[in-house]
Parts: structure tokens; C-alpha cells; sequence
């Protein structure tokens, strides 16, 4: 038996969306090179999805420890072409998923921040503007001399 607590259903006109652990769901079929990857239908609305669907790997062809080995040489600041010639892979494919993996955390970040309480504690943010009295000429520099 799968242990699917951990998934909800990816359809947004489902009234189970984005609600985990509500027994919604099963496993239809698994697929990829060695049937590792299950495919999960809603028992609600009846839509099927891919367990990767909302991750960073969602349509990666790679297996999941290459793609993760990928994501943690770019994580210790590893270079494009070091990190396809250490994992194995081709240089577009690590582009491709540090792309991909970003657009994911910067939507991550913003859906937390929309949703986070304000801070009272936190510094208040003011606007400096910096004036020059009007008519006053600018002291020129000085020359080192050099």
C-alpha cells in the first residue's frame, strides 16, 4: 500500500484542492523507464496527475538522484559546465533545471510572503531623498596629482 498522505489533488476546480490527507486519492498506474513513478487520480473529480506535478521535477526526464545531485553542485555554487561534467549530464540540462528549480522557489517564496504575518519588530521602511540646495554648484574634485 502507498502512503499518499503526503499529496493532494493538483486540479484547481476541485473542492479537495491543495488539501493533503483526505484519503482523496490513489495510484492508477505507475510509469517512467522502471515503473518508479506513480500517476494518482482524485477520487473527488477524477483527474489523474503525476506525483512530481507542483515540484521542480515535475516533466524531468532524470532520475531522481541525478537531478537532485544536479540542484546541490549549483547549491555549493558549482559552475554550469563543472557541474554537467561532475553529474554526467549536458550543460543545457543543468541550465534547464536551475531555471526551472528557481522559477519554482521564487513562486515558493512569494506564496509564504503573501501569507506571513507582519512583523511589529521588523525596521520601518522610509523613504531618503537627497537634495542639493538649488543655485549651489557641486565643489569640483581635486586631482591626486598622479
Amino acid at each position: 500500500m502507498d502512503d499518499l498522505k503526503t499529496f493532494c489533488c493538483q486540479n484547481p476546480q476541485c473542492p479537495d484542492y491543495g488539501r493533503r490527507g483526505l484519503d482523496n486519492l490513489r495510484v492508477c498506474f505507475r510509469n517512467g523507464p522502471h515503473k518508479e513513478r506513480r500517476v494518482l487520480a482524485c477520487r473527488t473529480c477524477q483527474k489523474r496527475f503525476a506525483e512530481r506535478k507542483g515540484t521542480a521535477l515535475y516533466r524531468c526526464k532524470l532520475p531522481d538522484q541525478k537531478a537532485l545531485a544536479v540542484l546541490q553542485h549549483l547549491q555549493e555554487s558549482c559552475g554550469v559546465r563543472q557541474t554537467g561534467r561532475l553529474v554526467g549530464v549536458n550543460k543545457d540540462t543543468v541550465v534547464r533545471l536551475a531555471l526551472v528549480a528557481g522559477q519554482h522557489a521564487q513562486d515558493f517564496h512569494d506564496e509564504r510572503v503573501a501569507f506571513s504575518p507582519a512583523d511589529p519588530r521588523s525596521a520601518v521602511r522610509c523613504e531618503v531623498v537627497v537634495r542639493g540646495q538649488e543655485g549651489e554648484a557641486l565643489p569640483a574634485r581635486r586631482s591626486l596629482g598622479r
